[in-house]
């Protein structure tokens, strides 16, 4: 099968994706202990008695007592699946399956998805509001017009819980962001602009309600669909088409773009001429937001006109309209004040605050977050970028903030800073982190070797990084078995990617005489003893092209100990002048994130070692955008019990106070006290109990231990261990380590390798 340059990956990937560990994308996992009989009890027979009496004598206890509060359901009868048609109901399950990922992964929303093989309205309705009591929300998406329209109409009347079909509300809210910062740029008023829409479905027609309740006047507004304009005295119009029909001459799309201020297009690629931009008012602002090709290209537009705001669906552009944006976010917003609905006050707060947060300026960690670029409020920036980690915390508050305004809202809240950073709390760390450095290095576009070219986990990840554009992958091995393992994936077994390999007897000459130049002394070696490593060992082959500038930083591991990929690099790179080398890694359980070192080089380290990791560490953890506060944890905490193997940590804790590091420290202390906050009130003399972000380890065995039990057995994402204090960026990869896994350390050696001086 062959592979699309828009594409990152195949089908066969994908199907694998979605098969891998367990099939599909989501599980039910449980939110309370469930290890003793006395846990059962509690939770089934006799215990949930109590919750049950409660929730029948008052209905809204089920908030309390159950999941209802934060449980979404995702539904949708197969009958317009992303672009694809009407497939079943049973074939839109992987795409509303995904959909409860993303309110997951956006604002910690959990959801289930309910798939109904009906297409009779009534049916659908009635399944819908016989279910709708475990809920606290329902989002239909990929149901086709005018079925949506119908259903979501008698949902709200008969229920009272917030019913959103994202299809439609998601895109307007979006695009009416866009809109009020277009208008508010080029000094135009909502009251008097003419709009032009280029469509008639569901997104549309929720859009063009959206414009309309944002002040355009219905008189503004030409919708067009396949037909042409829909205007009064057209026939055979449905009872949605005609509340959109005004009275006009024009009946093409030709026509009504006629000194037009705005174009919106939610239609098909190649709807908008450049004839037809010609003939729009002076600074149009065209919307062409048809997935995946815009109704026009923007540099099509460019060719044209300078003067236009351009918005379109596709990330590869400035000004994304993205769904994504809003719907985990306003649901999240209802949600936390149980509201009755999801009404037009919110929507319209959710634009309006979409809308601002473009106008602020960014700050420093929105801009890490968003891979060091700092965007500024303008033609380019009129959306905020999906990657904001503001997101969270303004758009669900406007949202919370405008439901009880409106009086929909069941449960007030009364402190909204406070709010806010509950909201904060709720984002996984690892995404924003690694968000930031995708987003760096994307502009950056380092080249990183690939050591274990014939491993397909290692392939796979070498080929998503080329096709998303964080760098340009290395492969090291046989290119008859690269190429075999790459149609194995299902790629054309010619895909673009650079394979080396000893063959290439210039490169093998230059890593002998530079790797004997540096061991003939070190080592005592010979020269033909560095011509046998180069040959033999990938390793020591990929540390070579980055030591001699053919490549800017390598991953290797994944098909050996890490122990053994160490030496031979340690052979071809020195440590960092000044810094100790050492294992560190990224730790995150339930929103935490904490830093562990050392995992994976010494194996008890020395006092001085311990004081110098946590001075690195520091340095590393700042790098990533957190304030670093170390904890040296043992089995004991501020010396109770004493035994010889405590001295050495407190000895450790010292040579830091005598030194004056600028970060801060404490120890010895376990790790439940080093990370749990109610230990604070027992030793409130340290400002490290409870607060802790890095942990140094009294040795390896009890740091290699921890973090692999947490991810193995714990709710745990792990990246790392990264090498920290090698000359050279290189990361390991510890055994089988995932195809993301390796992404990551691929990401983080090609951020290193432009953050870090390796010359001082």
């Amino acid at each position: 099968m062959k592979k699309t340059k828009t594409d990152h990956y195949t089908d066969k990937e994908a199907l694998e994706f979605h098969t891998q560990k367990k099939p599909g994308k989501i599980e039910i996992v449980s939110s309370k202990t469930m290890t003793t009989k006395r846990d059962l009890a509690l939770a089934y027979s006799p215990g949930v008695a109590a919750p049950v009496r409660a929730i029948s004598k008052n209905p809204e206890a089920a908030y309390d007592y159950t999941s209802k509060g934060n449980l979404v359901a995702v539904i949708s009868n197969g009958s317009a699946i992303l672009g694809m048609g009407n497939l079943g109901a049973l074939a839109s399950k992987p795409v509303m399956e995904g959909k409860a990922v993303l309110f997951k992964r956006f604002a910690d929303i959990d959801s289930i998805d309910l798939e109904i093989d009906c297409n009779e309205t009534n049916e659908i309705i009635n399944s819908i509001k016989n279910f709708a009591p475990s809920f606290g929300g329902i989002n239909l998406e990929d149901i086709a017009a005018p079925d949506c329209f119908i259903i979501e109409e008698k949902l709200k009347e008969i229920l009272e819980i917030p019913i959103f079909h994202d299809d439609q509300h998601g895109t307007a809210i979006i695009t009416t962001a866009a809109l009020i910062n277009a208008l508010d740029i080029n000094k135009k008023s909502i009251k008097d602009i003419k709009v032009v829409v280029n469509g008639a479905g569901a997104s549309a027609m929720a859009c063009t309600n959206l414009f309309k309740n944002s002040g355009v006047p219905q008189k503004n507004i030409t919708m067009v669909d396949r037909k042409g304009v829909i205007y009064q005295g057209r026939e055979n119009l449905n009872q949605w088409k005609s509340s959109h029909a005004i009275e006009t001459k024009d009946r093409t799309l030709s026509d009504a773009i006629e000194n037009a201020d705005v174009f919106l297009g939610l239609s098909s690629k190649g709807a908008l001429t450049k004839d037809m931009v010609k003939k729009m008012a002076k600074n149009p602002i065209i919307f062409a937001c048809a997935n995946p090709d815009p109704e026009i290209l923007p540099e099509e537009i460019e060719e044209v006109r300078n003067d236009a705001i351009i918005a379109t669906g596709r990330s590869d552009y400035p000004n994304q309209v993205n769904n994504l944006i809003g719907f985990p976010y306003i649901f999240r917003g209802a949600l936390d004040v149980r509201s009755k609905t999801i009404n037009e006050e919110m929507k319209v707060a959710a634009a309006n605050a979409i809308a601002n947060l473009a106008r602020e300026d960014v700050p420093d960690e929105v801009v890490a977050a968003m891979g060091g670029e700092r965007p500024h409020y303008g033609k380019e920036y009129i959306i905020p970028s999906t990657f904001d980690p503001r997101l969270i915390s303004v758009i669900p508050a406007a949202v919370a903030k405008a439901a009880m305004d409106s009086g929909v809202a069941r449960k007030p809240i009364d402190n909204f800073e406070l709010y806010k950073d509950q909201l904060k709390q709720r984002l996984d760390p690892t995404v924003t982190i690694m968000q930031g450095i995708n987003n760096y290095i994307k502009k950056k576009q380092k080249k990183i070797v690939f050591a274990d070219g014939e491993d397909i986990n290692t392939l796979k990840a070498a080929i998503a990084f080329k096709n998303s554009k964080l760098g340009i992958p290395i492969l090291i091995g046989k290119e008859e078995k690269v190429k075999e393992q790459i149609k194995k994936i299902g790629y054309d077994e010619n895909f673009d990617i650079e394979i080396v390999n000893s063959k290439d007897t210039g490169k093998r000459e230059k890593y002998v005489k530079y790797l004997f130049k540096k061991l003939q002394r070190e080592q005592g070696m010979l020269e033909w003893d560095c011509d046998r490593l180069v040959r033999n060992d990938r390793v020591v082959w990929a540390a070579c092209m980055v030591a001699c500038g053919d490549a800017d930083g390598a991953v290797t591991g994944n098909t050996r100990r890490f122990g053994a990929s160490l030496e031979k690099i340690k052979q071809v790179v020195n440590p960092r002048t000044g810094e100790i080398m050492f294992g560190l890694n990224l730790v995150v359980h339930k929103g935490k994130t904490i830093f562990v070192a050392d995992t994976s080089v010494h194996e008890y380290p020395s006092s001085e070692e311990m004081s110098e990791i946590a001075i690195s560490a520091a340095r590393v953890v700042r790098l990533f955008g957190f304030d670093p506060k170390v904890a040296f944890v043992s089995h004991s905490t501020f010396g109770q019990p004493v035994t010889s193997r405590t001295k050495h940590i407190k000895k450790a804790v010292d040579i830091l106070k005598e030194k004056k590091v600028d970060f801060e420290f404490d120890g010895d202390m376990q790790p439940d006290v080093a990370l749990n906050k109610e230990y604070k009130n027992l030793y409130p003399f340290s400002n490290i109990v409870g607060n802790a972000n890095i942990l140094i380890m009294p040795g390896q065995h009890s740091a290699a231990i921890s973090y692999k039990m947490m991810k193995e057995l714990g709710d745990t994402k792990v990246i790392g261990p990264l090498l920290i204090g090698l000359g050279l960026p290189i990361e390991i990869a510890p055994l089988r380590t995932s195809t993301s896994e390796l992404i990551n350390l691929a990401s983080i050696a090609a951020y290193s390798a432009d953050v870090i001086d390796y010359e001082k």
